[in-house]
């Protein structure tokens, strides 16, 4: 038996959200023609995973571009807390990094941040991370 829809959304509504966050695994461009269409660009899966998270954890640096041009949240954190970047700094993927770098992400937002995972798995991206914001609340 599979698992009951939230209230009001239809079975064609949910396979074409699986659908959206599939293209968003496998880095597949048409993805922003469904953005560019009316798909939400934050769309978030049952463990609060957007595009832009998906896109960034399987190593997709250009549909991350793409995203967050179309106003995706580079800081949205899913519900464990994780976001983008730290997601792309554990997975090692340099580019994805530059990328959302480049769109402001925050290294200091999440949990663990990227710049705690950095320093646990990939030393060798700190040097792609901006510096710590100096501290405002003293």
């Amino acid at each position: 038996m599979s698992e009951p829809l939230p209230d009001g959304m239809s079975a064609e509504v949910a396979d074409l959200a699986g659908r959206l966050f599939d293209l968003a695994r496998a880095g597949a461009p048409e993805l922003l023609s469904y953005v560019d269409a009316g798909a939400p660009v934050d769309l978030t899966n049952g463990s609060g995973d957007t595009l832009v998270m998906l896109a960034a954890y399987h190593g997709h640096p250009l549909l991350v571009r793409g995203l967050v041009e179309r106003g995706a949240d580079a800081d949205r954190a899913n519900l464990r807390g994780q976001v983008p970047l730290a997601g792309a700094v554990f997975k090692g993927e340099h580019e994805v990094v530059h990328a959302l770098v480049e769109a402001g992400a925050d290294p200091d937002a999440g949990t663990p941040t990227a710049r705690e995972a950095a320093t646990m798995f990939a030393p060798e991206l700190l040097d792609l991370l901006p510096p710590s914001a100096p501290d405002r609340g003293a």
